[in-house]
């Protein structure tokens, strides 16, 4: 209960006015005026800086984001004389060497953190040695624990023959060029980890680091909904609108920047997988994924995605049938796009609680190795829920 305020007399008129000026008289009161003010001031509680109400901090942060530099629409594209139809070169800057990956400025990774609501952590990463045996020919590496003579007591350790695309990855954008056109940017071959420098490797994701919003199409639990069935030994191409569809369904909305992972259940079939399926698989890498078309290329770029990843060997489906050969979404992507791709992802444990909770957005992180001139690296990725 708020006290009382006592009742003030005025004093009559005449005993306010100011004592008659003598010198002493004016410097008293102005010392008193002085130290009356001190104290005044003194009690005044520090003005303190108000604080944005969450709602508008966000909303600060997506307008933001709304005004970011506009990126040209797949129709527009080129935006360089020289460059190939279609081709995003230039558009970061004609000495750039992570592409889409740009699109992660820092108010996008702020706003990202928004879905971070129950504090859940999902790391992404298949054990470095599944699949085994190895797809596409790789080899399968071994694993050397060391205990030091003279301290038995430490252990170190050592790998041989290690591929880092052999279990989950990221394609660095040196992993794959045009075959008529080349590489990203037009960087000449020479200048190529490889082919004789060191441009485009892995190394240039590790330095800039990967974070930002992620969304999942879980399209494997679509297809169990609407009973349709993938055959995961057969090179099936998934239709862009059953990968539409599945988005819509789930009711999120991609926004530029956005991380986009697709669960078509591979991981889950290959897990499962008698070893006579496995060792075909090594033989003969058959594959289904995501449609390769242009009419996909236009909806990645038009969508402005900074990544795009499967739990596909892939995320295309391979090999490609007979003159088709040239519909190869790899091309497009890496080599036009500047947009990595992420394969073989373990997405189990993601999807299964996006069902539970209703929600598909997350937070994504992901530091590749920084392998000078890599070609690939596990991705080291966690989304954050």
């Amino acid at each position: 209960m708020a006290k009382s305020k006592k009742k003030m007399k005025k004093a009559p008129r005449q005993a306010r006015k100011v004592a008659p000026k003598t010198a002493k008289g004016k410097k008293a009161a102005s010392k008193g005026t002085k130290r009356a003010l001190a104290v005044k001031a003194a009690k005044q509680p520090t003005p303190k800086k108000s604080a944005k109400p969450i709602g508008r901090h966000a909303a600060e942060i997506v307008k933001a984001v709304a005004h970011s530099p506009k990126i040209p629409s797949y129709d527009e594209l080129p935006v360089r004389a020289g460059a190939p139809a279609g081709a995003a070169w230039g558009v970061f800057g004609d000495d750039d060497e992570v592409g889409t990956i740009n699109l992660l400025t820092p108010e996008r990774v702020i706003a990202a953190a928004a879905s971070i609501r129950s504090g859940k952590v999902f790391a992404m990463n298949l054990p470095i040695n599944i699949p085994d045996p190895p797809l596409f020919t790789r080899g399968k590496h071994t694993h050397t624990v060391k205990i030091f003579p003279t301290a038995d007591f430490v252990l170190d350790d050592y790998l041989d023959n290690f591929y880092p695309q052999s279990s989950s990855q990221w394609d660095a954008l040196a992993h794959v060029k045009h075959p008529i056109y080349g590489a990203y940017n037009g960087i000449p071959d020479n200048q190529m980890t490889g082919r004789g420098g060191m441009r485009l490797g892995i190394d240039n994701l590790a330095r800039r680091g990967i974070a930002g919003r992620g969304v999942l199409a879980d399209l494997a639990r679509y297809y169990d909904r609407i009973g349709k069935s993938i055959d995961f030994t057969k090179n099936k191409s998934i239709p862009l609108d059953d990968v539409q569809a599945t988005l819509e369904e789930e009711g999120v909305a991609i926004r530029a920047g956005d991380i986009l992972l697709i669960r078509i259940g591979w991981t889950k079939f290959y897990l499962s997988a008698s070893e006579e399926i496995k060792a075909q698989l090594g033989k003969e890498t058959v594959v289904p994924g995501i449609e390769a078309s242009e009419r996909t290329a236009r909806w990645l770029w038009d969508n402005h995605l900074a990544a795009v990843a499967s739990d596909s060997p892939a995320l295309e489906a391979l090999p490609k049938p007979a003159g088709e050969e040239t519909e190869f979404l790899h091309f497009r992507m890496l080599a036009f796009f500047g947009m990595p791709i992420g394969e073989m992802w373990n997405l189990e444990a993601l999807a299964e609680d996006c069902a539970v909770d209703g929600r598909y957005d997350f937070f994504l992180t992901s530091a590749p190795l920084n392998v000078p001139g890599g070609i690939g690296s596990p991705p080291n990725a966690l989304a954050i829920k």
